[in-house]
């Protein structure tokens, strides 16, 4: 599955936070824990499995070749995330959700002459309700240059482990969210995921991997206004 959403984040908690072993997961496809059913409020399938994503202005990074310069002319390599997959072992019902993540980076240079090596770093990071950094990892990916090629790519890859009890949610809260409604109940018009013990629960059981380049501020800073 490919996954090409770019989530915002908080920059502070994703690129600042560094956190032991990294503990990534990605999303099953066509399994959940709720069914889609027209009499019922849900409308949505959940799986136990991280939602997979780049945060925003993560996603690509600049290089430049002189000191204090961010003009286009002292532009030197240019490298986005792309084609952002993940696989999940859900259909197994194990103890841990184990997962494969694996992700490209495509860079083009200005300057051609000569072979290069070009070292670019990127974090994987698990959030969990959207706030909380469980795990971050910094690595470098490698890109090669032939002489005279201006566009290479890598491939890089991640590995987890993840709980399924901490990623399911509570059977009090599935059954509320299954429960058949009808017109005319008492809460037939009470949207059950608006319900703030409700909103908690999901927030609680859902993790997020999200990839991107580890930026300094000025890179971000040029990410944002670029």
């Amino acid at each position: 599955m490919i996954f090409s959403t770019r989530r915002p984040a908080t920059f502070g908690a994703v690129l600042g936070v560094s956190l032991g072993v990294l503990a990534l997961a990605g999303c099953a496809k066509n399994k959940g824990e709720l069914v889609v059913d027209d009499s019922i409020g849900v409308t949505a399938l959940r799986s136990p499995c991280p939602v997979v994503a780049i945060p925003e202005m993560t996603g690509d990074i600049t290089l430049f070749n002189a000191p204090g310069r961010t003009d286009s002319g002292a532009i030197d390599v240019v490298a986005s995330i792309t084609n952002l997959r993940s696989t999940c072992d859900d259909a197994t019902n194990g103890a841990k959700l184990t997962s494969n993540a694996t992700f490209d980076v495509v860079a083009r240079r200005t300057d051609t002459r000569g072979a290069r090596h070009v070292d670019i770093p990127y974090f994987s990071v698990v959030m969990r309700g959207g706030t909380q950094v469980l795990a971050k990892r910094v690595g470098t990916i490698g890109i090669d240059f032939a002489d005279g090629q201006e566009r290479a790519s890598a491939r890089g890859s991640a590995s987890s482990f993840v709980d399924r009890a901490e990623a399911t949610l509570p059977r009090e809260v599935r059954d509320r969210l299954n429960k058949k409604r009808k017109p005319g109940d008492a809460d037939a018009a009470t949207d059950p995921l608006a319900q703030p013990d409700v909103k908690a629960a999901l927030a609680k059981a859902s993790f997020e991997l999200l990839v991107g380049f580890q930026l300094t501020n000025d890179q971000l800073a040029y990410n944002a206004t670029r």
